[in-house]
């Protein structure tokens, strides 16, 4: 049961926390939209469809803000009670700091179970959902993006060169357009000196009006034999785009496959075991092919988790044999041949067994790598759904003791100091993720490193802030 102090030091965490969560999401969102939002405006797309996406988007983005709040709200909290003086109070009343982080540190941990069930059940939903819609919005309503003295194909059955364009995009000069042929229409070249785009949203089209230019065709005859070139000339032309089969639809997002983003743990550990399996089919046939295998097990955890050692060539494959037909060279097995012609044909189908033998070991070391380097991504997925949750009580065990000893409550400190903090425990899971996806180092080792290093350094904050000891006193002399 919580006691008075107990209850007051929690209330106090919860504003800084949302007050932070909110402001990190939305500095997130805002991130977000500055990437994409070519990607969204002046499409015609529902502001629905919009919205959808960045609810989608939210989802990873709150998995990113709950840590940091965490570490921003518990800065405030105990920098403002050690500010006040009442941490002082607290234990001359024979209260540690322990005791006062207890509730704050059991918050936590259901925080981190709940951010955990988050990351494995509805983050790669979401993440699913997401690249889905993101890839109907992009493939399916390209917009017409043209470009100076760049060909543009954007829209079927046409492809534009314009050599420049007004700053709206929307008068052109100098225009080229390649019009494909179409069982209605022929091919043909159109020039214009100049180009205005107007739209008509309600027919969802794209009109183009030129001026002062001509238009070149090349008509066979009927019999398709001789081909005469056609030159006419126009003042003024429109061309109408019909859009819309270019409109926005949805398709169905289970028909796209799955990766390691957007699956929970368990099925990434069903591919995991399916790979490993594989490894271990693929060397055991090839140690049913040939002899000159030998397969070293490691101890769990190791990688690889086998080895492929060949046996040394008894002679050089490359080597011609010139012995006369009085045989006397090493191979004692040849001495049974009675002609060199034979020993030639005996020793060349060894040399190309035991080439083959090794083109099939590389391709197993090949393919075994290959495997192992998925598997190592889709560990460091599974681990990182249990590690950045984790960091929920790392924050608390390092800002706790922290914000008591800076004796600072105001927002404009904390938040620089989580800043620091969080950057450094952000660089150490991206930089954990890519060495361990090239199998640099254990997954377990990439995704818990900014775990292990700011927990040591929380602890060592708690015994200077519970013991009034520092470090260094373990080795002064008493």
């Amino acid at each position: 049961m919580l006691n008075t102090l107990q209850r007051d030091i929690l209330k106090r965490h919860i504003g800084p926390f949302l007050f932070s969560l909110v402001t990190i999401l939305f500095l997130l969102l805002l991130q977000f939209l500055i990437l994409h939002i070519d990607k969204l405006v002046g499409k015609g797309l529902d502001p629905w469809i919009v919205l959808e996406l960045i609810s989608y988007q939210l989802a990873y983005m709150l998995v990113l803000a709950v840590p940091m709040s965490v570490l921003v709200a518990t800065l405030m909290a105990y920098g403002r009670f050690s500010e006040l003086s009442e941490l002082t109070a607290t234990k001359a009343a024979g209260v540690t700091p322990l005791q006062l982080m207890k509730p704050v540190l059991f918050t936590a941990v259901l925080l981190g179970v709940f951010l955990a069930w988050f990351s494995n059940s509805v983050l790669p939903e979401a993440n699913f959902k997401a690249r889905s819609l993101f890839l109907d919005i992009r493939m399916k309503k390209p917009g017409f993006d043209l470009q100076s003295n760049i060909f543009y194909d954007g829209i079927e059955g046409y492809t534009f060169l314009v050599r420049d364009l007004s700053a709206q995009a929307d008068t052109m000069f100098n225009v080229t357009i390649y019009q494909d042929a179409t069982p209605t229409r022929d091919r043909a070249i159109i020039k214009a000196e100049l180009g205005i785009l107007s739209s008509d949203e309600r027919n969802y089209a794209l009109i183009l009006d030129l001026f002062n230019g001509s238009v070149h065709r090349a008509l066979p005859d009927s019999r398709n034999t001789t081909t005469r070139y056609e030159e006419s000339l126009f003042e003024r032309q429109r061309i109408r785009f019909d859009l819309s089969d270019m409109a926005f639809s949805r398709t169905n997002p289970n028909v796209r496959r799955r990766d390691d983003r957007t699956m929970s743990a368990q099925a990434m550990q069903v591919v995991v075991d399916s790979l490993r399996r594989e490894i271990n089919n693929e060397i055991e046939r090839l140690i049913d092919h040939t002899q000159a295998v030998r397969l070293l097990e490691l101890g769990p955890g190791h990688r690889p988790l086998r080895e492929i050692q060949t046996i040394q060539t008894i002679f050089d494959p490359d080597s011609t044999i010139t012995n006369p037909s009085e045989y006397d060279g090493p191979y004692r097995a040849l001495r049974f041949l009675a002609d060199h012609d034979s020993r030639q044909i005996v020793l060349r189908d060894a040399i190309n067994g035991m080439r083959g033998t090794q083109s099939k070991i590389t391709g197993v070391n090949t393919n075994t790598e290959w495997r192992e380097e998925r598997i190592a991504q889709f560990r460091v997925e599974i681990i990182k759904k249990i590690a950045i949750p984790f960091g929920c009580i790392i924050f608390v065990l390092i800002g706790a003791p922290l914000g008591m000893l800076t004796r600072k409550g105001n927002l404009g400190v904390n938040v620089v100091i989580s800043a620091v903090l969080f950057t450094y425990y952000w660089i150490t899971i991206i930089q954990g993720e890519k060495l361990a996806d090239r199998l640099i180092i254990a997954p377990f080792t990439g995704m818990w490193f900014g775990n292990i290093t700011l927990g040591i350094l929380g602890i060592i904050l708690l015994i200077r802030v519970t013991s009034e000891r520092r470090i260094s006193d373990l080795w002064r002399r008493s």
